[in-house]
């Protein structure tokens, strides 16, 4: 699994619409969260192997009823320290 962010702009008024949507819609969806900024909300998604990132965010993401645009990031490495340190 590979985990890609997406920052959702959405219609006036319509980011938690689009949450919920999303949560409803997306099972590869990780974490969505409330943004300020120039974008709403940021989704983390886990894709799998053979999942095309494109099509993903094009037919998955984009067709959510109150999404206006979407900007993509691709991840290659995740970083933890150790706790409590």
């Amino acid at each position: 699994m590979r985990a890609i962010f997406v920052q959702i702009k959405c219609e006036l008024g319509k980011a938690y619409l689009v949450a919920r949507e999303a949560a409803d819609r997306i099972p590869q969806m990780s974490e969505l969260y409330s943004t300020s900024g120039e974008y709403d909300l940021l989704g983390k998604f886990y894709l799998g192997p053979d999942e095309d990132i494109g099509l993903f965010v094009t037919e998955q993401v984009q067709t959510l009823p109150g999404v206006r645009e979407t900007y993509t990031l691709i991840t290659f490495n995740a970083f933890g320290g150790a706790a409590g340190a």
